[in-house]
């Protein structure tokens, strides 16, 4: 049943951002709202929602090593395996503005997380906490991150990626409804057939958390990477994995902790996981530069791949939590 449970969640998470980015960006047009705002809003925040849902019911449920499980493994699985999967695809050319602004704008994102999740190593306080006020400056770097996304994408024109089904004002608010439903109980069966599954196998949340829950999340970033790399757009590509890394922590975990801070274990602080994720972003930023042209290529798609199965394995193995930093 906790299976069961979980799988629902997870195709009503999948289908309910669907179905919600359809109607509302639909809705959109219908106001003559520009398919700038629609991209950069609906359907950033549309494919971003699954994590959040999944981060503001595990917080509200006391489960706070799938909260930030979700959020780091999200990012681990977005770099490792769709980066990966879509570069063994097709090698994956990376724009000058990815390199140097997006790709240290996520590896900053994650650095600013892991001082966060750390008080007791910095401030030497006797508990690890994201605060309210920790998830107020991050929503403030995610205010920046769109600021700049804007200016980015008026000077570069039309997002063709974007469309909008044209549809009556009826059928697109039930979709609208229908979405968030979906969403709201998708979340819900997720975490607590996650919560089962890991009780009922003896791991932690945090394992559950940093790996199924976070590829349960990623799937509509995956499905979306891998169609735009057979249609030769890595750009795109590239771009909606380094994107969502961002809108992970900034927005996903700055809205989780303002709603409610989450608070970290003292032996589950993740702070590997997140050491981690700093190291595979600062090689991605590397490979770009491995290579005559910025790219990233077959052979270092797989290495991505085959990093991600050895991190799956070590926390599988790693019950005594005896790994360092963590």
């Amino acid at each position: 049943m906790s299976l069961l449970l979980f799988f629902a969640g997870m195709a009503l998470l999948i289908a309910g951002s669907n179905w919600l980015v359809d109607g509302a960006a639909s809705l959109a047009r219908r106001f003559n709202i520009s398919d700038l705002v629609i991209g950069l809003t609906i359907v950033a925040f549309g494919t971003s929602s699954p994590e959040l849902i999944v981060n503001l019911f595990a917080s509200f449920n006391g489960n706070t090593d799938i909260a930030i499980g979700n959020v780091v493994g999200s990012n681990i699985f977005n770099t490792l395996v769709i980066l990966g999967l879509t570069a063994i695809v097709t090698p994956i050319a990376v724009k000058s503005t990815t390199v140097w602004k997006e790709i240290p704008f996520s590896i900053l994102a994650v650095i600013v997380m892991a001082f966060m999740a750390n008080d007791m190593m910095i401030d030497g306080k006797f508990k690890d906490i994201i605060s309210r006020i920790d998830g107020f400056i991050l929503l403030g770097f995610f205010s920046i991150f769109m600021a700049y996304t804007f200016a980015l994408a008026k000077s570069s024109g039309p997002l063709k990626e974007v469309t909008a089904m044209e549809m009556g004002v009826f059928k697109a608010i039930v979709l609208v409804i229908t979405g968030l439903a979906g969403l709201f109980f998708g979340g819900r069966f997720l975490v607590d057939g996650a919560v089962d599954i890991a009780r009922y196998l003896g791991i932690s949340e945090a394992v559950i958390g940093l790996t199924v829950v976070a590829a349960g999340t990623s799937m509509p970033e995956l499905a979306t990477s891998i169609v735009a790399a057979f249609k030769k757009k890595s750009d795109i590509a590239i771009g909606n994995v380094v994107g969502s890394n961002i809108f992970n922590i900034f927005f996903v975990l700055g809205i989780s902790a303002s709603i409610r801070p989450i608070p970290l274990a003292s032996e589950n602080s993740s702070n590997f996981d997140m050491v981690f994720l700093i190291i595979m972003s600062l090689i991605m930023f590397l490979f770009v530069f491995s290579g005559k042209d910025k790219k990233i290529n077959r052979l270092e798609g797989a290495f991505f791949f085959l990093a991600f199965i050895a991190y799956t394995l070590v926390l599988i193995l790693d019950t005594d939590k005896s790994i360092p930093f963590r």
